[in-house]
C-alpha cells in the first residue's frame, strides 16, 4: 500500500460526521484531530513494512483508547513508555498526544491486547466494526455498544484494509464483530474479547488458531531497522 493510498483512507475516514451518539475524532473539525489523524497514518504505514496477513476485528474504540491516540487498541502510556516488543509506538517514534490526552486514565483493554500478542508473538493488523468512538448520547466520556447501524457505517473501512494489506484471515474479537461479519455473508473464526476478564480466553482463542496455521507469528513478519521519526504536525487555532 502507497503512503498515498493510506493519506486516503485516513481521510475518508475523517470525513464521515459525527453524531449525537458516536464521535469521529479524526474529523477536521477540531485541530487537535490532526495529531490523531497523524498517529493513525502512521501506524498504518508501519504495518505495511511488517506485512501482517491477519486483521483482528474488534468492536469500536473506547473513550480512553483510539479516541484519544487515534491508532487501534493503544492508549496514551504505550506512547509515553518504550516501544513494545514489537518495536512500535514509545517516544522517537513520531506519535504524539493531543492535549485532551491529558488526564485521562489509560485503556486497559488496550494493555491487555499488546501484552497477549506480545506473549504470543503475534502480530495482526488490529481495526474495529465501528472505528469511530460510540458513546451515551450527551455523555461523551462513555462507550456504548455499536449499533448495527453504526457496524455497517464501519464496513467498507475494514474492507478496505482488507484489500489494501492483501488480508488472508479476518478473526472476530468479539460478538459484535462477529455480527458484523455475519451481515456480510462472511464466516470467520470468533475469539473472546479481551475486556472484561476476558484475557485468559482471548489468548487462548488466539493460540489455537496459531496452532491451526493462522499466519502471523514473529518469524512470519519481516525485520525492520528503527525508522526516522516523521515531522509531527502543528496545531493551529483554526480547524485544520
Amino acid at each position: 500500500m502507497a503512503e498515498s493510498s493510506v493519506h486516503d483512507f485516513v481521510e475518508r475516514l475523517a470525513s464521515v460526521p459525527s453524531d449525537d451518539g458516536r464521535n469521529n475524532f479524526l474529523d477536521h473539525s477540531i485541530a487537535g484531530n490532526a495529531q490523531r489523524r497523524h498517529n493513525l497514518e502512521l501506524y498504518l504505514g508501519e504495518m505495511l513494512d511488517r506485512a501482517p496477513k491477519v486483521l483482528l476485528l474488534g468492536e469500536a474504540p473506547g473513550f480512553r483508547g483510539m479516541r484519544i491516540t487515534g491508532v487501534p487498541f493503544t492508549n496514551r502510556t504505550m506512547f509515553q513508555g518504550p516501544a513494545n516488543s514489537f518495536g512500535l509506538f514509545g517516544p522517537g517514534k513520531g506519535y504524539v498526544l493531543p492535549a485532551d490526552a491529558a488526564g485521562i486514565a489509560a485503556e486497559p483493554t488496550a494493555t491487555v491486547m499488546w501484552e497477549v500478542l506480545s506473549e504470543l508473538q503475534f502480530l495482526p493488523l488490529l481495526w474495529s466494526a465501528c472505528p469511530w468512538h460510540t458513546h451515551v448520547p450527551g455523555k461523551p466520556q462513555t462507550n456504548r455498544t455499536p449499533r448495527t447501524s453504526d457496524t455497517r457505517l464501519g464496513t467498507p473501512f475494514w474492507q478496505s484494509l482488507t484489500e489494501l494489506f492483501q488480508i488472508r484471515t479476518v478473526v472476530a474479537v468479539g460478538n459484535v464483530a462477529h455480527r458484523s461479519l455475519l451481515l456480510n455473508g462472511i464466516e470467520v473464526p470468533k475469539v473472546r474479547h479481551p475486556s472484561h476478564g476476558g484475557r485468559s480466553g482471548f489468548k487462548q482463542g488466539l493460540a489455537d488458531l496459531l496452532e491451526a496455521g493462522m499466519p502471523g507469528r514473529l518469524q512470519d513478519v519481516p525485520q525492520l531497522s528503527p525508522p526516522v521519526p516523521p515531522v509531527v504536525p502543528a496545531v493551529t487555532s483554526r480547524s485544520l
